[in-house]
């Protein structure tokens, strides 16, 4: 094809066609190099049946750490259910099933008389257990030791005190679902060591541990529960009763119930020493 001429303020210039543009550039080193692809290799696309045959695979594995991380390990059951006093206390300040082991300072399994018919199991330590590594030795302590002063009882005689945690929550919060379960073998294993004729449970988190379910202190108190045939009373927690002034009569009302449930039971031996039963 012919050049095209234009005229413009009385000056001819001359526009190139394609094959002026591509020598121009050409000559200038600007054409592109044009290079042939490598086919890609072909992608494996699994068939239905293959994918179908790998899910259980994968849900089983899921399933399995799952479950490895909620259920105790068989070992670790037996050991403690076969705990005597002597390494209890030992076992207890070396577990570490619950994430509550790295911020604690000392661990708190329990203190008082190991042959005591009267049990009292409450929630957790506090800060103050926590330092000392004993329960509840802070303000609440202090106000159980006055309700047991009133039945004419003390920590040390007859009366064993423990927690279902034996290490504090962060802020004193109330135990998980998760950490009540990786303790709470201890807490049968002190029970079956101790076999108390009473046991008298300390707040909601206590009883519902104990007892089972969901429910509230109000729907609890007043009657006598079954804990694996050893009778339980439920009370509010000496803690709450602090900030709860009103309900200190409520929680006499049942300490009364639990003085009356015990004076109820029979007698071993036909014997029973006044110091067993508090008047």
């Amino acid at each position: 094809m012919a050049a095209k001429t234009r005229w413009c303020c009385a000056v001819r210039w001359r526009v190139p066609d394609v094959a002026d543009r591509y020598a121009i550039l050409q000559e200038l080193g600007l054409t592109p190099v044009w290079r042939r692809r490598l086919a890609a290799a072909p992608v494996a696309v699994p068939s239905s049946t293959e994918v179908a045959a790998a899910m259980p695979t994968l849900n089983d594995a899921t399933v399995a750490v799952a479950q490895a991380r909620e259920t105790p390990a068989p070992d670790r059951v037996a050991r403690i259910a076969a705990l005597q006093w002597a390494d209890f206390n030992a076992d207890v300040a070396a577990c570490t099933a619950c994430d509550l082991y790295k911020a604690r300072n000392r661990t708190v399994p329990g203190v008082g008389d190991v042959r005591a018919e009267w049990m009292f199991v409450g929630e957790a330590p506090g800060a103050d257990e926590d330092a000392k590594g004993e329960p509840f030795v802070g303000q609440a302590g202090r106000l159980l030791d006055n309700m047991l002063a009133a039945l004419g009882m003390r920590r040390d005689k007859n009366v064993y005190i423990a927690n279902v945690l034996k290490c504090r929550p962060p802020n004193n919060r109330t135990p998980t679902p998760q950490e009540s379960d990786a303790c709470r073998h201890y807490l049968d294993r002190q029970i079956a060591l101790i076999r108390p004729k009473l046991i008298v449970a300390l707040g909601r988190s206590a009883a519902t541990t104990l007892l089972g379910g969901d429910a509230t202190i109000a729907s609890l108190r007043g009657r006598v529960h079954r804990y694996r045939d050893v009778p339980l009373i439920v009370t509010y927690h000496p803690a709450y009763l602090l900030r709860t002034l009103p309900d200190k009569a409520k929680a006499w009302e049942d300490l009364c119930l639990a003085r009356a449930t015990m004076r109820a039971l029979p007698v071993d031996d036909g014997l029973q020493s006044a110091a067993t039963t508090p008047t």
